[in-house]
């Protein structure tokens, strides 16, 4: 059988250009001769759709616009992801649910058995769970339909627990020939190696060829890497696509399940390039991806950012250009009395090196008039944070001031150490529209910087080698305030993303007044990460929609 993989970027709520696209893909996969053409979950109204779901008319302009999809589906079949209305007269108000279109209509409709309600997935919010996936038998096969979560019940994946024990793949082995599975699974971290293994293992398990669609594409926080597969039914991948780019396949998948080298036809393998990569060109693509497609889906042509000279605007401007080209993004350097040379030069080479209109604006002005303004209320009190952060906000004023004038999207440039601690100025160097780095611990952002200047500087060596600092006050340095990055990050991880509490994380080794120091600003900072603009989402987990701590809370762990 001759699979058509249509591993396509769809927008949400965008069911116009939706459909072109599905169109689009089906007819060019049908041409390169597919006999069975997939699409992602929810392809036709894009995911997650999240509270649209409850606009009056979204599910049936969603079913609408799938029909109409139907009525272009010619002799080639095609499983589409779409909403459908739950017509039951009880329960969540829509099933999350794939369409077998086949000669202009819908001859069947697989419902979503496994409802990911954990990290960023509220699809219990939405949704009715159906009790069994569906099969549809066709031309003499039999294909069992899943959908994403569906699969995601293999011993080690410890969400399964949350299902009570209802595996749709059980239900399915030994009564298909091939099951296929709509995904838009979100990319972090590690995610693409546990996937092959879930892949592959499901397929040995319900004794069939599995097809895996994902979908591509950012959508506001959330990064879809693709990487679609087809596995045997011995578990080995005989086709994978690429990772965070579109990309349409036809994989030929041979009749007694065994791979295409067996079979004697070794060329029908086929492996993207990026399928299976280092771990720091995923997160260098899935950014440029998180950037490009955050613009362009809100409307944006050009980017904006500040450039400190320092390494994590470089980083944040190096994905930019690679996102929307060089041509597209503005530098500005905004040095204050106290900023060194070497971070002007550094910025301005930067600038230099990837192409970028570049701007230095001085804001000592701006500075001295905050400044004497405020002189009446503050006589009599020392000099301290207050006065360092007119600098950052004077900054965030003329940026945003830019960003209005010329239509750009302003790019923050803080990293997930300095959020996690609130290292950073609130209405200062945290405004804008998308916080690129905002999930890249600062020794990833070391690694990063190293690895785009694998071939030649882009990034000033200057800008990596040198101690970091915000240049609010003279001669400071971010270890004045913060541990070593390497220290700090690791603390991070431990109380953040694992959820180790404090006692935990000493007995690691690590020092107890140091512990406690992360931990209370951690803590008190969650006040401002609640205001920072949406974060591209890297590990596994992020601040943000992933992560609902109170700000207003005394729990001490």
């Amino acid at each position: 059988m001759r699979l058509g993989l249509a591993q396509i970027n769809t927008i949400v709520g965008d069911l116009a250009g939706n459909r072109r696209r599905i169109i689009d893909a089906y007819h060019t996969l049908v041409r390169e001769g597919a006999e069975l053409v997939v699409f992602p979950e929810l392809v036709v109204c894009g995911y997650p759709p999240r509270d649209l779901l409850f606009k009056s008319r979204f599910v049936a302009d969603v079913e609408q616009t799938t029909r109409e999809l139907a009525g272009e589906i010619g002799k080639v079949p095609a499983i589409i992801g779409y909403t459908e209305a739950n017509k039951n007269g009880h329960g969540r108000p829509a099933f999350n649910s794939a369409a077998f279109c086949h000669q202009g209509r819908i001859i069947a409709s697989a419902r979503k058995c496994l409802l990911p309600t954990y990290d960023v997935f509220d699809e219990d919010r939405y949704f009715e769970p159906a009790a069994t996936p569906t099969r549809v038998d066709f031309d003499g096969q039999r294909i069992g339909i899943t959908i994403c979560e569906d699969i995601w019940t293999h011993e080690m994946i410890s969400t399964r627990r949350l299902y009570n024990g209802v595996d749709p793949v059980a239900q399915l082995a030994g009564c298909c020939d091939i099951m296929v599975n709509l995904s838009a699974s979100p990319w972090n971290n590690g995610k693409g190696s546990l996937r092959h293994t879930l892949v592959g293992d499901t397929a040995r398990r319900i004794g069939c060829p599995v097809v895996y669609v994902n979908a591509i594409g950012g959508n506001d926080e959330l990064l879809f890497d693709g990487r679609s597969m087809v596995a045997d039914m011995q578990g080995r991948i005989l086709g994978g696509l690429a990772a965070f780019r579109e990309e349409l396949r036809v994989i030929d998948l041979p009749g007694d399940g065994t791979d295409q080298a067996t079979a004697g036809n070794p060329s029908s393998c086929y492996l993207a390039p990026s399928f299976e990569q280092e771990e720091l060109a995923d997160v260098y693509d899935g950014l440029v991806l998180g950037v490009r497609d955050y613009a362009q889906k809100t409307g944006f042509k050009k980017a904006l950012l500040g450039l400190s000279g320092g390494i994590d605007s470089a980083l944040t401007a190096v994905s930019a250009a690679e996102a929307l080209g060089a041509k597209n993004v503005i530098g500005i350097s905004l040095p204050s009395v106290i900023s060194s040379q070497h971070s002007k030069d550094d910025a301005r080479i930067l600038a230099e090196n990837l192409g970028i209109e570049y701007h230095t604006i001085t804001i000592a002005d701006t500075v001295a008039a905050a400044e004497q303004t405020l002189a009446p209320i503050f006589a009599g009190r020392p000099r301290d944070i207050a006065e360092e952060n007119i600098q950052a906000r004077a900054r965030g004023l003329l940026l945003m001031a830019i960003s209005n004038k010329f239509g750009a999207l302003l790019l923050t440039t803080g990293n997930k150490s300095e959020l996690a601690v609130g290292y950073c100025t609130l209405y200062g160097d945290m405004c804008g529209g998308l916080a690129v780095i905002s999930d890249v611990f600062k020794m990833q952002v070391y690694a990063l910087s190293r690895w785009i200047n694998r071939d030649k500087e882009i990034i000033p060596a200057s800008s990596i080698e040198k101690a970091p600092s915000a240049e609010l006050r003279p001669n400071q340095t971010d270890q004045d305030s913060l541990p070593a990055y390497e220290v700090l990050d690791a603390i991070l991880r431990g109380y953040v993303e694992q959820g180790l509490a404090r006692a935990d994380l000493v007995a690691q080794g690590f020092d107890a007044t140091v512990v406690n120091d992360i931990v209370r600003k951690v803590d008190l900072n969650e006040y401002k990460r609640k205001q920072a603009a949406p974060g591209l989402k890297i590990t596994p987990l992020a601040f943000g929609v992933g992560r609902r701590i109170p700000i207003v809370q005394k729990y001490v762990s």
